[in-house]
């Protein structure tokens, strides 16, 4: 059988094109069309954050965590009432996969307290900010808004009362006016100038991955005095805010700051823990 003749224009032709489709005009240099205006280079997207989902809030909460919180609920005599208090009300917000909350308000024979606790999953929209780095900086944000004093973390402030305690000489110690003072010092209803330095509004170094706890007591006229004690933590790129306050039934009476914090901090931890799995 004849073969076909090899036609040496056409190879050549062949080459040419070939050469062209791999040739670079600029002298051999690639660009990379993701990243318009830097050649030869790729940017990673950031990188995401660790939750995609926020908890059911209003279930958050075990009915045990909730009598300590809210004593009047186990006061109530009505099943239908109690079923309510237990339940608490969903806070009304636009996007739920953002953003979620749920508060109680309950009334007892002492003192009117309310409860609120509020989820946020930060979603950065630059894609050169991770999810967590974008919730550190708004958490930054809700620290500064706070105005907390100038005042060491909490595991700091323990250490400097210690310190302060161990330096006092005998004879202040010894003294009735040394000893009522550091009474008054001591007890959780002592005037906001007496409050010890481990219970006034500072950061927490024991709580997710930054937190930072509030505490205020206000009054007016000749209403009864009122705390609110806000605890705040962020984990990875979730920020949780919970707030408790407490209005006692009797004028001139103050809430005790150290109970409110101490149930304000565990309820904190409580959840930190459920979302860490």
């Amino acid at each position: 059988m004849q073969r076909k003749a090899y036609v040496p224009g056409v190879a050549a032709l062949l080459a040419a094109l070939l050469a062209g489709c791999t040739g670079s005009s600029s002298g051999g240099d690639t660009t990379d069309n993701s990243n318009p205006g830097q050649a030869g280079t790729a940017t990673a997207a950031a990188e995401p954050g660790k939750y995609r989902t926020l908890p059911e809030p209003c279930g958050a909460i075990g009915h045990s965590t909730l009598d300590s919180l809210l004593p009047g609920i186990k006061q109530l005599t009505d099943a239908e009432q109690k079923e309510q208090a237990y339940a608490g009300e969903a806070t009304q917000t636009f996007d739920t996969d953002r953003k979620v909350g749920c508060g109680w308000k309950v009334e007892s024979t002492d003192a009117t307290d309310h409860l609120s606790i509020d989820f946020e999953r930060v979603v950065s929209y630059d894609t050169t900010v991770s999810d967590a780095t974008q919730a550190q900086q708004l958490f930054a944000e809700k620290e500064t808004a706070a105005d907390l004093p100038a005042v060491a973390t909490s595991s700091e402030s323990a250490t400097s009362d210690v310190e302060v305690s161990s330096s006092a000489s005998p004879s202040d110690s010894a003294s009735p006016s040394g000893s009522a003072s550091t009474n008054a010092s001591a007890s959780g209803s002592a005037s906001p100038s007496a409050t010890p330095s481990d219970l006034q509004p500072r950061l927490l170094d024991d709580l997710g991955d930054e937190a930072f706890l509030d505490d205020a007591l206000s009054s007016s006229g000749s209403t009864a005095q009122q705390r609110t004690v806000t605890v705040a933590f962020r984990t990875s790129n979730v920020i949780v805010t919970i707030e408790y306050v407490e209005q006692p039934a009797t004028v001139g009476v103050a809430p005790d700051s150290k109970g409110m914090q101490d149930k304000a901090r565990k309820l904190a931890s409580q959840l930190a823990d459920s979302l860490a799995g």
